[in-house]
C-alpha cells in the first residue's frame, strides 16, 4: 500500500490501460455496461455531483437498488472527494430519518421504488440534505421534487481527475444492522476495499478475470459490496446484478442465464434452494465456486448441497466493521461446520471474559485484526473505544479453535445459553436438528421453565412434505438426545412456516424469545 491512494484508478480506470475497455463489467437484466462505459459514467457522475455544489468530505446517502447507477454514484462520489454512504433499501421512514440526521448528509440519492419511505423521512428530519437526486423513474411526489440523475450526468463532462487521498483517509461509510440498538456508521478508509479484494477475493477465493460473479446479497451490505462490486472490479471480471428478491427460482435463473462461475449466497437461501432443487433441476454447470456468509453454515446443510449439486460451499465469517470475510474455508480444504481458517493478512484471538487467551479447544470471544478494519464509528467515540482496541475488534461472536486449526462458531456472545450451569451453544443444537431429514431450518433460543431456569427452545421449519406434529417433536427430541450432551436437548418445539430474519438473512432470535 502507498500513502497516496487513488482507489478509483485501482478499481475502475486502470482497466482501460490494461485492454478491458470493451469488456463487459456489469450485466443487469438486459443491460450490459463495459469497463469503458463504466469509467466514463463514473466521471460524469462525479462531475454532476460537484456541479451541485457538494464539497469534498460531505456525505451522500445512497438508497439505491442493485443497478449500474449504484456503481456510478459510489465511485463518482469518491472520485469527486465525497463520502458515499450506501444504506439498506429495506428500511422504513423512521430508519432513514435517523440516518439522514446522524450522517448529516449533504445529498441523498434514491431509486423511485423507495420514495414512499424516503419522502416522509426527509419531511420529518430535523435537518435534511440540500440536494435530492432520483435514480431513474418518474419524479417523486413530495413537496421537493428531486433532480434526475441521468439528466445531471448527460450535462456533465466525461473527464474527471481523482481527488487526492491518503490510504487512511475517510472513504465511505456502512451502517451496521443495529441488532443491539440504533445502527452504527462504520467509517472505512481508502485502503479497505483493496485489502479485502486482494486478501479474500484473490488470495482466498482465487478470483480471476474470466469469472462471472453473482451475489444474492445486495450491494448495500458489506458482504454484497465485495461480492458484486469490488472483487470483480479488482480482477477485471464481470458482475451480474439482480434487483429483485433473491428467491430460489430467481437465483437459479440468473446463474443459468448469465453462466455465473462464482455464486455468493447465505445459509438461509441455500436451505431454501435445497427445498426446490429436485423439482426445478437448475443448470448449475457454469459454477466453480459457491460461497456462504451472514451466519454459520451447518455441516448438514453443506453435505446436502454437496450431495445434490456436487459443489462445495466455502463458508466464512465477516463483518461490516472489517468490511468482508476474515475467516474462511478454501476450495478443496473445507472443514464442514466450521468457518475455516484466517484469511491472509488477518489475525485472530479467542479470549475469556478477562481478555486472556483461552487454551486449545476452549471457547471464548473472537477478536480480529486486519488492515480493512474501520477507522471508527461515526460520532460514537465511547462505542469505538469499547469495541476497537489497539487494532483489534471484538466481533461479538463466540468461537473455539478446532482440530486442524479451523475456527468453529459457537454462537453470538449474547446468544449463548447457560443450561444447568454449563454454557451451551444454540448453533450446536440447531446443527443437530438440521441434520434430521425432516428439518429445513431451525432457530434455538433460551426460555425460562417453571423453575425460572433457562432451557433450549426450538422453532422449526419442516422440510419437503413433513408436517409439524407431536409425533415429529418426539422424533426430533430423540434425535437431539442421541447426538448431544444430555442437557442440550430442546424442552419445547414449535413448528412454523418461516423464521423471522434480518435483511441479510440472519435469523432474528430475539423475536422468538418470550
Amino acid at each position: 500500500m502507498h500513502a497516496n491512494l487513488d482507489v478509483v484508478r485501482q478499481f475502475i480506470d486502470r482497466h482501460l490501460a490494461e485492454g478491458r475497455t470493451d469488456k463487459v463489467a456489469i450485466l443487469a437484466g438486459d443491460q450490459a455496461v463495459t469497463y469503458g462505459q463504466l469509467a466514463e459514467r463514473v466521471n460524469r457522475c462525479g462531475n454532476a455531483l460537484r456541479a451541485l455544489g457538494l464539497a469534498p468530505g460531505e456525505r451522500i446517502l445512497l438508497v439505491v437498488k442493485d443497478c449500474p447507477e449504484f456503481f456510478y454514484l459510489f465511485w463518482g462520489s469518491i472520485k469527486a472527494g465525497l463520502i458515499p454512504v450506501p444504506v439498506n433499501t429495506l428500511l422504513r421512514a423512521g430508519d432513514y430519518r435517523y440516518m439522514v440526521e446522524d450522517s448529516r448528509c449533504a445529498a441523498i440519492a434514491w431509486s423511485p421504488q423507495y420514495s414512499a419511505e424516503i419522502e416522509p423521512a426527509l419531511e420529518q428530519a430535523a435537518s435534511g440534505p440540500a440536494h435530492r437526486v432520483l435514480v431513474g423513474g418518474p419524479p417523486g411526489s413530495g413537496d421537493s421534487v428531486p433532480i434526475q440523475l441521468h439528466e445531471l450526468m448527460e450535462a456533465a463532462s466525461a473527464q474527471l481527475e481523482s481527488t487526492p487521498a491518503d490510504q487512511d483517509d475517510d472513504c465511505f461509510w456502512l451502517y451496521s444492522s443495529g441488532s443491539t440498538g440504533r445502527p452504527k456508521a462504520a467509517v472505512h478508509a481508502h485502503r479497505a476495499m483493496a485489502v479485502t479484494s486482494q486478501r479474500y477475493g484473490v488470495e482466498t477465493l482465487g478470483l480471476v478475470e474470466d469469472d462471472v460473479c453473482f451475489s444474492a446479497a445486495k450491494l448495500f451490505f458489506a458482504y454484497g459490496m465485495g461480492n458484486a462490486m469490488t472483487f470483480p472490479l479488482w480482477v477485471g471480471a464481470t458482475t451480474v446484478l439482480f434487483e429483485g428478491r433473491p428467491t430460489p427460482a430467481a437465483t437459479f435463473d440468473v446463474i443459468a442465464r448469465h453462466k455465473a462461475t462464482v455464486y455468493f449466497g447465505v445459509p438461509t437461501l441455500y436451505a431454501a434452494q435445497l427445498g426446490v432443487v429436485a423439482e426445478v433441476e437448475p443448470d448449475l454447470s457454469s459454477l466453480r465456486l459457491c460461497v456462504s456468509a451472514g451466519e454459520a453454515l451447518p455441516a448438514a446443510l453443506y453435505f446436502r448441497w454437496l450431495e445434490r449439486t456436487g459443489l462445495e460451499i466455502l463458508d466464512g465469517i465477516g463483518s461490516t466493521e472489517l468490511l468482508h470475510i476474515f475467516l474462511s474455508n478454501r476450495e478443496g480444504d473445507v472443514t464442514p461446520g466450521s468457518s475455516g481458517r484466517t484469511v491472509p493478512g488477518y489475525r485472530a484471538r479467542i479470549v475469556d471474559e478477562e481478555g486472556m487467551d483461552v487454551g486449545p479447544g476452549e471457547s471464548g470471544r473472537l477478536l480480529m485484526a486486519g488492515q480493512s478494519l474501520c477507522i471508527r464509528y461515526h460520532d460514537q467515540p465511547e462505542r469505538t473505544a469499547a469495541i476497537i482496541q489497539d487494532g483489534w475488534i471484538d466481533t461479538g461472536d463466540t468461537y473455539r479453535e478446532g482440530d486442524g486449526g479451523a475456527y468453529v462458531y459457537c454462537g453470538r456472545n449474547d446468544d449463548m445459553l447457560k443450561v444447568g450451569g454449563i454454557w451451551c451453544s444454540p448453533f450446536e443444537i440447531e446443527s443437530q436438528l438440521i441434520s434430521h431429514a425432516k428439518v429445513l431450518e431451525v432457530a434455538v433460543v433460551g426460555r425460562r421453565d417453571d423453575h425460572d431456569l433457562i432451557k433450549p427452545e426450538a422453532w422449526v421449519v419442516t422440510a419437503d412434505s413433513a408436517e409439524g406434529s407431536p409425533a415429529l417433536a418426539e422424533e426430533l427430541l430423540h434425535h437431539c438426545k442421541a447426538g448431544l450432551a444430555p442437557y442440550k436437548y430442546p424442552r419445547w418445539f414449535h413448528f412454523v412456516d418461516e423464521l423471522p430474519k434480518t435483511a441479510t438473512g440472519k435469523i432474528r432470535r430475539f423475536m422468538l424469545r418470550n
